[in-house]
């Protein structure tokens, strides 16, 4: 006696995996005879009508009851109400129903990646039904019963031992939120001819995933013709080089030390610095720029000698702490951890590199959450995929001092001047960094490239953090601030609505900027 399995509701209630009663028909082949209407159970008139019941050829359906040494064998499972319908008409003996049930995602493409889905058995397969499968999976009961000769249960016989159903799970996302992630997504990658894309939300206090979208999709209730390139969860399968997302993270760094000030002069030597036979550029020359214009402006050579300015351990320690090169914790099937060499290995080009993001690796939810550290006081908050009634607690990784003042820094890359003017919204005052990097073809860099944001709002008091990342965008633009800023703009935007958070800002605050300002460093 099947179990039925427990329903996946968002954090609001609204069904996203539900199971749903469908009847699989079997037969007990050792007490099926075939042959002509005179000597058979089933002759071929009644076999070619359960055939075409079960919408299967003949050949198909005689094969599974012609091996007579098989006392059951299921003819189809998980039949249309119907087909069953229509079996049960026929009245065969031999030819019985067993009750199962076939999980359904009204969502359908939106959380495909996510939920994952059962396979026949109602056994979670991939995604969140997976990882959740002990919870969600009831026990089965059985009963024994006394059949006639012709298959039919003719009486119960007691020894019951009733199924138990599977719990309920109520996720941390919020179906409205993703629907809207999905969307803009979707539309940035046809619009920028783009291999794929992703987003991830983040309720900025709590750590809880409002949202996490992958483009392309699939329909998971009709898998007959899915690519595994379309069911693979970009967010926290693919890892990918971030670009200048991470020159918040190296200059924090010095910041919290007490070594620089925000507003520290660096001397970026006309955009062109050479660390042992390599050359460092920015396309922005600039004689000098203090610690916060390095933000704004995205300046490599500005990172790159804060970076060498820091004892390598020390550097690698705000990485790690700030969750690089380790697992996120939301044990999803397939999560990559990233690539954090040990800075003992580090050369002084690499880890020049390394403070704006080329020579790391991660993928977007691990992004997404050490961003947590500048939302807040400084902590970094532990990822949910699971609806919290208390945020946990964080763990430190800056001072709330530093948090405060990269902020405003962050601020400025969305202000005209900075790299990411298609990042505001109206009504609301944010704050966030571009990343353009170039993709690793084997050891060498390719001309490909992915572009990503980062960012938070409402700056007053950070509630949300949304994370793009745009790959392989092929129509002609490919920055950052151009590709990944606006989807970042509209997610927000529509959330921020979405969940009634106050403005903090006049409604008129997007102004637009020259073109030139949306190219950053790469």
């Amino acid at each position: 006696m099947s179990a039925h399995r427990g329903m996946i509701v968002d954090r609001n209630g609204e069904p996203l995996a539900v199971s749903t009663p469908v009847e699989s028909v079997w037969a007990s082949a050792s007490g099926i005879k075939l042959g002509d209407a005179n000597e058979a159970k089933i002759d071929q008139k009644q076999l070619k009508q359960l055939a075409h019941a079960l919408d299967m050829s003949v050949g198909d359906v005689q094969a599974k009851l012609v091996d007579s040494a098989r006392d059951f064998v299921y003819l189809k499972r998980q039949v249309p109400p119907e087909q069953s319908g229509a079996v049960a008409k026929l009245n065969l003996p031999g030819i019985s129903m067993q009750r199962e049930y076939r999980r359904y995602y009204p969502a359908g493409e939106e959380f495909a990646q996510m939920l994952g889905f059962t396979g026949q058995d109602d056994n979670g397969q991939e995604g969140l039904e997976l990882v959740l499968q002990d919870k969600l999976a009831g026990k089965l009961g059985s009963q024994r019963v006394i059949k006639d000769r012709r298959g039919r249960i003719v009486e119960d016989a007691g020894s019951l031992n009733p199924p138990k159903p599977g719990g309920d799970i109520v996720l941390s996302l919020d179906s409205k939120v993703q629907h809207l992630a999905y969307r803009e997504l979707k539309h940035a990658v046809l619009q920028n001819q783009a291999k794929a894309g992703a987003v991830v939300v983040l309720d900025a206090k709590s750590g809880e995933v409002l949202a996490l979208a992958n483009y392309p999709s699939y329909n998971p209730n009709n898998r007959l013709h899915v690519s595994t390139q379309a069911m693979r969860n970009r967010a926290v399968t693919d890892i990918f080089e971030p670009g200048s997302t991470m020159k918040p993270f190296t200059i924090a760094t010095a910041l919290n030390i007490g070594k620089l000030r925000p507003e520290s002069v660096i001397n970026t030597e006309n955009g062109v610095y050479t660390v042992g036979n390599k050359k460092i550029h920015d396309t922005h020359a600039s004689p000098s720029l203090t610690v916060s214009e390095v933000i704004q402006k995205s300046s490599n050579v500005g990172a790159a000698k804060i970076a060498l300015s820091l004892e390598s351990e020390v550097l690698w320690k705000t990485f790690s702490t700030s969750g690089f090169g380790s697992h996120t914790g939301s044990n999803f099937p397939g999560e990559a951890a990233g690539i954090l060499r040990d800075a003992k290995s580090w050369r002084p080009i690499e880890q020049a590199t390394m403070s704006y993001g080329h020579g790391i690796s991660v993928n977007l939810l691990q992004l997404a959450r050490a961003y947590t550290i500048f939302a807040g006081e400084g902590e970094i908050k532990p990822i949910s995929l699971l609806k919290l009634d208390v945020p946990p607690a964080g763990e430190a990784v800056f001072s709330s001092k530093t948090a405060a003042q990269m902020r405003t820094m962050l601020e400025s890359v969305v202000m005209p001047g900075g790299t990411a003017p298609l990042a505001r919204v109206a009504g609301y005052r944010v704050a966030g960094k571009t990343g353009t990097a170039h993709k690793l073809d084997g050891r060498h860099y390719s001309n490909r490239y992915v572009a990503s944001f980062v960012g938070m709002a409402p700056m007053s008091s950070p509630r949300l953090i949304v994370a793009v990342m745009i790959d392989e965008p092929t129509s002609g633009q490919y920055y950052g601030g151009i590709v990944a800023a606006p989807v970042f703009s509209q997610v927000m935007s529509s959330a921020l609505h979405l969940l009634k958070v106050p403005n903090d800002a006049a409604l008129d605050n997007v102004i637009a900027a020259p073109a030139e300002t949306y190219r950053e460093e790469i």
